[in-house]
């Protein structure tokens, strides 16, 4: 297949006029016998978005602990452009955990439909009680090797991240035993500067969407967010779906780490893609009205409606971010994060031909999987 007529979102993260050559569902070079060829009518190329945390959508979890909650979890992701997903677990039992990661072990093992499972997000237990934002309070555990060892075999080795609280006892300790085996992220956490400095200097990576459920960014207690500043190595998640973070404190986390250390993420739960009405996450009722899930219990933010896809349009229309730096932070970082980007985002010869094609608007105009077009 030929697509032309695109502006073609290059490996140096910039948009170049172009053609894009697609064969037996990977990109290629330039083809003799390029096969069908599609106009792409002006259209922006980009490559399929990678959602590392997301919990849900569309009236499903991947809490649900079933076969049938992840396949309509990927679907609609793939659907709106989100061609990879690294779904998010609450803070359950280990038990439910366990059962729940041994689903997503056995959705990985058979070829399915939508969206490829590259992995999974764990945002507990390890947590803390004064920053578990929607979390279940009775199931946060100290962290544990042995529980980890579980998780790990439970999953079939498929957890990606691990969120630690670095200020709760034995967390540190844990970071460095646990960092060549999985992404120790830091999130729902009340460290302190000092606190979050040190396990990233310990071997955590990763910062749980920047901002929410962590101590407050000021100008004598910087806090997880001024950790994060100041380790070059950390990649952060950011939200941006209008509610979670506001638009002037996206730009300031854009100028302070730069478009190379950000990962937008739509931290999406099962009221996405649904009209506004009662869902659940975590165990717990949340309401959603509009672009806002909340608590039904206290009003606490509750995850996001938003995908992914929604989100880097509003980074761009709505909080001044250029396209350029959005698609680098929902395709490429992710895929980098992940240890992926030798298969996934970008439009590279070689690599899984899955592309998004977005009009002037930021519009979905079509979408392809694997080569294959799917809308």
């Amino acid at each position: 297949m030929r697509i032309k007529n695109v502006r073609v979102f290059t490996e140096e993260q910039k948009f170049q006029d172009g053609e894009i050559h697609i064969a037996d569902g990977l990109f290629t070079e330039k083809a003799k016998d390029p096969g069908e060829v599609l106009d792409g009518e002006g259209c922006y190329a980009i490559p399929g978005l990678i959602d590392i945390h997301l919990h849900g959508c569309k009236g499903y979890d991947l809490c649900d602990g079933t076969l049938g909650a992840l396949g309509a979890i990927a679907r609609y992701e793939a659907s709106v452009g989100v061609t990879a997903i690294a779904p998010a677990t609450m803070t359950l039992s280990v038990e439910m955990l366990e059962h729940i990661l041994s689903v997503a072990a056995q959705y990985r093992k058979e070829s399915r439909e939508g969206a490829d499972l590259l992995g999974i997000n764990m945002e507990g237990p390890f947590i803390s009680k004064e920053k578990k934002g929607a979390q279940d309070e009775k199931h946060i555990i100290p962290c544990s090797m042995e529980v980890f060892r579980r998780f790990e075999r439970a999953s079939g080795g498929a957890v990606r991240y691990i969120a630690v609280a670095p200020e709760e006892p034995g967390a540190l300790a844990f970071v460095e035993q646990v960092k060549g085996r999985v992404t120790v992220s830091v999130g729902h956490t009340n460290a302190d500067y000092e606190q979050a400095k040190k396990a990233f200097e310990k071997g955590a990576s990763h910062a749980v969407h920047l901002y929410n459920a962590m101590s407050p960014f000021t100008h004598r207690a910087p806090g997880v967010v001024g950790a994060v500043s100041d380790s070059g190595h950390v990649m952060a998640e950011l939200i941006c779906d209008g509610v979670h973070v506001h638009p002037s404190v996206v730009r300031a986390a854009f100028r302070m780490l730069g478009s190379g250390r950000i990962i937008l993420v739509s931290d999406s739960m099962r009221g996405t893609g649904m009209p506004d009405g009662t869902y659940t996450l975590g165990g717990s009722a949340v309401r959603v009205k509009g672009r806002r899930a909340t608590r039904a219990a206290d009003g606490t933010l509750a995850g996001s409606v938003t995908d992914l896809m929604d989100c880097l349009r509003t980074a761009v229309k709505e909080m001044g971010i250029s396209l350029e730096e959005a698609v680098t932070c929902a395709a490429v970082n992710p895929a980098k994060s992940l240890g992926e980007y030798g298969t996934y985002g970008s439009i590279s010869p070689g690599k899984k031909a899955n592309l998004v094609l977005l009009d002037q608007g930021l519009d979905v105009r079509a979408v392809f999987k694997d080569g294959e077009r799917i809308r």
